[in-house]
């Protein structure tokens, strides 16, 4: 099974990571896509499109304010979310925003996000389209993405389609089933969390896993501490 484990604990804004980690990373990818372009001062308007699922509960996931975020030049790992309201409520009143913290343009949420309700593109129920226009309305960049589900997102080719690469990294302990990772433990007399680390080492150093590790379990530790906080100001049913 090649896939990191900072694949599979990613730190970013709930409640879902289809929903709001995916659609954060390609608004970001999108918006810096337009820098590295040499065009992102010239973008005096951006249309943002969301299909299928996204479209259809994308309000309620937070789907919206992710994609505000994305484009404001945020990543789920790093995004203050004690600020987050409040930034969005800013763009929302100012019908403003800045792009990639540099160029600022009109962007009022009601015109250019639009949640398709009953439509979708063709590879996957979670689809996006990003559009940035010129002084002249002339479209500069248009980018279709998917959200996958983790988190993951693919960007489509020029031709529409789309397709998942997988992670061909050779690994020293490769398994595809947990009766194989078992037999692995057994054979090798590593536990569990030895033998990921091994497989890990192919990607990062020592270093790097135990500070992302540890990053991972302050983001955690974080979360708890903020939610009980929460909880203790909010009075129990029943008192005035």
């Amino acid at each position: 099974m090649s896939i990191s484990v900072f694949d599979l604990f990613k730190i970013g804004i709930g409640p879902s990571s289809s929903h709001t980690v995916g659609p954060m990373c390609a608004a970001n990818s999108f918006v810096r896509g337009l820098e590295v372009a040499k065009i992102l001062n010239k973008v005096t308007k951006i249309k943002v499109e969301l299909f299928g699922s996204l479209g259809v509960t994308g309000g309620s996931h937070g789907s919206p304010k992710a994609i505000i975020l994305g484009l404001m030049g945020e990543k789920p790992e790093t995004v203050n979310v004690s600020d987050i309201a409040a930034r969005i409520s800013k763009v929302k009143l100012e019908e403003s925003l800045l792009l990639n913290r540099k160029h600022c343009i009109e962007f009022d949420v009601r015109r250019d996000l639009i949640l398709h309700r009953k439509e979708s593109l063709p590879f996957h129920s979670n689809g996006m389209r990003f559009t940035a226009l010129g002084e002249s309305k002339d479209i500069l960049d248009i980018k279709v993405y998917y959200s996958i589900g983790g988190g993951f997102v693919v960007k489509a080719n020029t031709d529409g389609t789309a397709s998942i690469i997988e992670d061909d990294t050779q690994l020293p302990f490769p398994f595809s089933t947990s009766d194989q990772l078992l037999e692995l433990t057994e054979k090798t007399g590593y536990s569990i969390s030895t033998l990921m680390r091994h497989n890990e080492l192919v990607r990062h150093s020592s270093e790097r896993i135990s500070e992302g590790l540890l990053g991972i379990w302050r983001t955690m530790e974080e979360s708890i501490r903020r939610g009980c906080q929460t909880a203790k100001k909010r009075k129990p049913r029943g008192q005035s």
